[in-house]
C-alpha cells in the first residue's frame, strides 16, 4: 500500500488494493446524486468512425468539466450535453463507473452502501469517517431531478404556491412528487446505519455565502450535511484539537464560507472542513483517505497537518489538478 499517492480508477476496485485496518480517518465528499457528469465515460462497440453525437441529450445544466456553472455570481443553465446510454446511430454502449448518475435515489444509496462496506474493511477499529453530502429537489418536468440551488422559471399547466418556480406535473416517479426534497443525505446515512455503521453525529455545514436562488416559496438553501460514522462504539476523537476559542466543545453547526479553487470547475471543500475532521479524527503520521479525491483538498490539508494520505480518483483530469496543487505545496514548503 502506497501512501501520499493517488490511485486512479474505480473506487471499489482501488479500495480493494488497500490493506485491511490501515486507515485511521476518512474525509470525503462523494459525487452528489444526479448533479453532474464528470466526463469519465467510454464507448464500447458500434462504429469506429461514429462521433455518437446523436446520443447527446439537451440539458439546461452544466455537466461538463471545463465550463463552470457559475456565471456572474449566479448559476445559469447551459447547453452542455448529457449522454444517453446507447448511441442510436451505431449501437455503441456507454460504459461509466462514476457514482452519481444512477437512475433512482435507491440505486445511488445501494452503490454508496457497497462502497462503504469496502471503506469499513480498510478502516481501523478506532477510525472515523466524515461524510459530506448535499441534497436535490424533484422539480423538473418529466420527473427528472434537479440539484438543490438550481431553479428556473418555465411554463406550466399548474402553478405551485406563490413562487416563480412552476413546473408541469408528471406522473409520480420513484415515489417522488414534483418539488419534493429527495433527502439523499439522510437516505444514505440511515442505509449505512442499517448496514452496521455507528451514525454518531449529523454536523451542519452552514455556508454564509450560498449560491443565490430565485425560488420564492421556500428558504434559500445554505447548508449541507457532514455525517460522523464509526465502525466501533469507541473510537479516536481528539476533542481538544478542535475546541472553539472560548474553550467550549466544538458545536455541531460549522459556519464556513465556500472557497472555490481556480483550477477546478467543480465543487471543492473549503480547507477548513477537512482540517477540523482530520485534527479530530487522527494523530500525526496517521493515514487519511479520501476515496473521492477530486482536486485533492483532503490530501493537501492532511499533508499540511503532518499526516499521510491516500486518494482515489476516477477522472485523470482531476488527478492532474491535484498533483499540481501538491507540487505548489512542495515549492512553498521548500522556502
Amino acid at each position: 500500500m502506497i501512501t501520499n499517492h493517488i490511485y486512479e480508477g474505480d473506487v471499489i476496485d482501488k479500495l480493494k488494493e488497500l490493506d485491511s485496518s490501515s486507515i485511521q480517518c476518512v474525509v470525503t465528499s462523494p459525487p452528489f446524486w444526479n448533479l453532474r457528469d464528470y466526463g469519465t465515460a467510454t464507448w464500447v462497440g458500434g462504429a469506429e468512425n461514429c462521433d455518437h453525437s446523436s446520443a447527446k441529450e439537451a440539458s439546461r445544466y452544466d455537466y461538463s468539466l471545463k465550463t463552470s456553472p457559475i456565471q456572474n455570481g449566479s448559476r445559469k443553465g447551459t447547453d452542455a450535453p448529457k449522454w444517453k446510454k446507447e448511441c442510436p446511430d451505431c449501437g455503441a454502449v456507454k460504459i461509466d463507473s462514476q457514482i452519481g448518475l444512477e437512475d433512482t435515489p435507491e440505486a445511488y444509496v445501494a452503490k454508496m452502501v457497497e462502497v462503504f462496506r469496502e471503506i469499513k474493511r480498510v478502516l481501523k477499529k478506532d477510525g472515523t469517517v466524515w461524510l459530506n453530502l448535499g441534497d436535490s429537489y424533484a422539480s423538473h418536468p418529466a420527473g427528472n431531478i434537479r440539484p438543490s440551488g438550481f431553479s428556473q422559471t418555465r411554463p406550466s399547466r399548474q402553478k405551485h404556491g406563490k413562487g416563480t418556480e412552476t413546473v408541469d406535473l408528471p406522473k409520480k416517479q420513484y415515489g417522488l412528487k414534483p418539488k419534493d426534497l429527495v433527502g439523499i443525505p439522510w437516505r444514505v446515512a440511515l442505509a449505512l446505519q442499517d448496514d452496521g455503521w455507528y451514525l454518531r453525529q449529523d454536523i451542519i455545514w452552514h455556508k454564509p455565502n450560498p449560491m443565490p436562488e430565485s425560488i420564492q416559496d421556500r428558504c434559500t438553501k445554505t447548508h449541507e450535511y457532514i455525517f460522523l460514522l464509526t465502525k466501533s462504539a469507541k473510537y479516536y476523537y481528539d476533542i481538544d484539537s478542535i475546541r472553539e476559542p472560548s474553550k467550549r466543545n466544538r458545536r455541531s453547526v460549522w459556519t464556513i464560507n465556500t472557497k472555490p479553487y481556480k483550477e477546478a470547475h467543480f465543487a471543492t471543500f473549503p480547507q477548513k472542513i477537512p482540517e477540523l475532521c482530520i485534527k479530530a479524527g487522527s494523530k500525526e503520521s496517521d493515514v487519511v483517505l479520501d476515496p473521492f479525491f477530486g482536486s485533492g483538498t483532503t490530501g493537501y490539508v492532511a499533508n499540511r497537518l503532518g499526516r499521510q494520505w491516500i486518494g482515489i480518483e476516477l477522472n485523470p483530469e482531476y488527478i492532474r489538478i491535484a498533483e499540481k496543487r501538491f507540487r505548489q505545496l512542495e515549492m512553498f514548503q521548500s522556502y
